[in-house]
């Protein structure tokens, strides 16, 4: 059974600690709106990382499914031989469907990369 004094302070400190976010989000805003400096690149050096970010995270997202659908798949014709074949090819068409997405953000990457040269 738990103290009520404990929940009181549960809660007390994630609504500090929501606090702090949103103080540091407010304290760093005027760095972001300062003017770019003279030999500034023009937040080329965001757009690179972003681009990276992009296909990294579809990359590693697209993975994950991939992996889910044919261990589900796989599981389900364990289970009954029998229904492979209708299985299988909805199976094929997720895991293309997937592959799609991973190459369109892989395009994306690389229009985001055109943009910083």
């Amino acid at each position: 059974m738990k103290n009520s004094t404990q929940s009181v302070g549960g809660e007390a400190a994630t609504g500090v600690k929501i606090l702090v976010g949103i103080t540091a989000f407010m304290a760093a805003s005027p760095a972001f709106a300062q003017g770019m400096m003279a030999g500034g690149d023009g937040g080329k050096g965001l757009l690179a990382m972003a681009s990276g970010l992009a296909i990294g995270i579809a990359a590693a997202g697209g993975a994950i499914a991939q992996g889910k659908t044919a261990a589900a798949a796989l599981d389900g014709i364990a289970r009954n031989p029998a229904a492979q074949p209708k299985i299988f090819t909805p199976m094929i068409i997720g895991l293309a469907l997937i592959e799609s997405l991973v190459i369109y953000a892989f395009v994306i990457s690389f229009f985001l990369q055109g943009k910083l040269g």
